[in-house]
């Protein structure tokens, strides 16, 4: 269970909770603050309130130690060397989920010059998931896929979900936000959460 208590950054100030085995999808109109409330809770930005995970606080742990068991993945994700399988510590652990996701394994040796906005997506997703975080939280994983791609990225990532994981995913798709969540949760202007039927 994720606890978020009066979590405050910038604006926003929001309280949920998250089970174990859930997805909440997050949706609200560009600018409103969800990638900030998503990197908050991570604790990638500085930010007030409490943050839980079973009721242990992520204060009493290395930020490091945190975002592997709380994991943003960004919409853009970071790429820092040369070709793909350098941002793996094992490719060969990579390539069932890189295959799963629509992309040969051989991608592992193309420059990351070569790739598109979507192959960034999905190779982001495939390092986070390697991860077995508790909790992973989603920017727009699908926003520069196609159809074909974005339904491989949902079934994988409900895959996670039935197996425990929890997942916040922000979106601005209502029919994905109904596909992959159990719960909505729309952000107002005034940068708080407001619980929607789905």
């Amino acid at each position: 269970m994720l606890t978020v208590s009066a979590l405050k950054r910038l604006h926003i100030v929001v309280s949920f909770e998250l089970a174990d085995g859930e997805c909440i999808a997050l949706q609200g109109p560009s600018g409103v603050g969800k990638s900030l409330l998503l990197r908050a809770i991570a604790d990638l930005d500085p930010n007030e309130g409490s943050v839980e995970l079973d009721g242990v606080s992520r204060e009493t742990m290395p930020a490091p130690v945190w975002r592997r068991q709380v994991t943003y993945v960004a919409a853009e994700p970071g790429w820092w060397a040369d070709t793909v399988q350098e941002h793996f510590t094992d490719w060969d652990l990579a390539t069932p989920l890189v295959d799963q996701l629509g992309l040969p394994a051989s991608c592992g040796t193309w420059p990351i010059r070569r790739l598109s906005t979507g192959e960034k997506q999905r190779l982001g997703l495939v390092r986070a998931l390697l991860l077995h975080s508790r909790v992973l939280l989603l920017d727009e994983p699908t926003s520069a896929l196609d159809a074909a791609s974005t339904a491989s990225v949902e079934a994988l990532v409900a895959e996670r979900v039935s197996a425990g994981t929890s997942v916040l995913w922000s979106t601005h798709n209502s029919g994905q936000a109904r596909r992959v969540g159990s719960r909505l949760f729309v952000m107002a202007s005034g940068g708080h959460l407001e619980e929607h039927s789905l």
